[in-house]
């Protein structure tokens, strides 16, 4: 299953030094707003060390990670929403992501200016989520006339059921209240899922602070935005976007050094990957063998025969059985004859809840 996740936030706050970084893709990074003039994508794998452990075990002639797509949109300024800036073009791209990483600048250099004149990250915050909630009254507002002239012509059911839902969209909006901070019955989300309502989508705050404070403790604006994303029920992340930048030219060996000097145990892109897998509720399962050793991404929660399909739609649509052993018991075990000799493998069914994890061999017939 595919994964996006869309990088915003004001001029000049380091999106697009992050972008370079992430996909080490050397897109324009200028010192002036708008430098990212066109919606730049780029996958990046999502680093895991079980995936390294199957390939040295298995040997196989090719190794597939899972990944994430990130795009990286121009900088949003007040009045995007109404068109200002790049404005509404720019909002379109962000409804296509799963996720919402709103890059907020906590570190001062007067060598870079500040669209905004000076150092808020609550201010910064508050201008961006103001643009995307506008945004999703805007398409609130005219389905409901849509809809109710529907509702009362043909009275038809469903209709009333639409717009009592974005109703209650409404009134949230109206009260700066983010979508996803109101509780929709399961019913109302399936009816909103169709409009990719941005206010709707899950936030990390990325919070990006100077080379000189990375090893340092947050500064008082990380502790603000920390505090901003607690009480949003979202998550913070603390980056240094150039430090991220220059770790993206590194070997690996050189790359763990310059992490040991600078104090920090992983990367903050790889803290960022995790938190977004996080956020989403996703999870990796794992096929192993000669040929190929692959990760694949799924919702915790889905079944055996609903992870099969992401696979191949044959491997639901014919879905017999999964034979499932656990990373740790063959690691522990050291093979999977080793794992069948403990009496570890096991048969599941189509009902059965996949497991982070999980090294999977699918039987299907169709």
């Amino acid at each position: 299953m595919g994964l996006t996740a869309g990088i915003v936030g004001l001029p000049n706050v380091g999106k697009s030094t992050l972008f370079n970084a992430i996909t080490k893709k050397n897109i324009l990074a200028a010192n002036y707003p708008f430098a990212t003039i066109d919606p730049n994508v780029g996958v990046v794998i999502v680093p895991d060390e079980r995936l390294v452990r199957l390939e040295e075990m298995y040997i196989p002639e090719k190794t597939i990670p899972t990944s994430i797509e990130f795009t990286d949109i121009a900088g949003l300024v007040k009045g995007a929403s109404s068109g200002e800036g790049l404005g509404n073009q720019f909002l379109s791209h962000i409804r296509e992501t799963d996720a919402i990483i709103e890059v907020v600048r906590c570190f001062k250099d007067n060598n870079i200016i500040h669209v905004e004149g000076e150092i808020d990250p609550i201010r910064d915050i508050e201008i961006i989520n103001l643009e995307l909630t506008i945004a999703d009254l805007e398409i609130v507002g005219n389905r409901i006339e849509k809809m109710r002239k529907k509702a009362e012509s043909n009275k038809d059911k469903e209709a009333l059921k639409e717009m009592e839902a974005l109703s209650k969209a409404k009134e949230a909006l109206l009260n700066n209240i983010p979508l996803r901070l109101v509780d929709f019955t399961k019913e109302e989300q399936k009816i909103l899922k169709s409009y990719s309502f941005l206010t709707i989508k899950p936030m990390i705050y990325l919070a990006n602070i100077s080379e000189e404070e990375v090893a340092l403790e947050d500064n008082e604006f990380v502790k603000m935005v920390r505090d901003y994303a607690t009480k949003e029920h979202a998550k913070c992340v603390r980056i240094c976007a150039k430090v991220e930048s220059e770790l993206s030219e590194l070997n690996i060996e050189d790359k763990e050094d310059m992490l040991n000097m600078l104090g920090l145990e992983e990367s903050g892109l790889n803290k960022l990957i995790k938190e977004t897998y996080d956020l989403l509720g996703l999870a990796t399962y794992f096929t192993v063998g000669p040929d190929e050793c692959r990760a694949w991404t799924f919702k915790k929660g889905m079944n055996a025969k609903e992870c099969a399909g992401i696979i191949h739609t044959d491997f639901e649509r014919g879905f017999i059985r999964a034979e499932v052993i656990s990373y740790q018991d063959l690691i522990d075990c050291g093979s999977e004859l080793k794992v069948k000799e403990a009496g570890r493998t096991r048969l599941e069914g189509k009902e059965y809840i996949m497991q982070d994890g999980d090294i999977c061999h699918f039987r299907f017939n169709v």
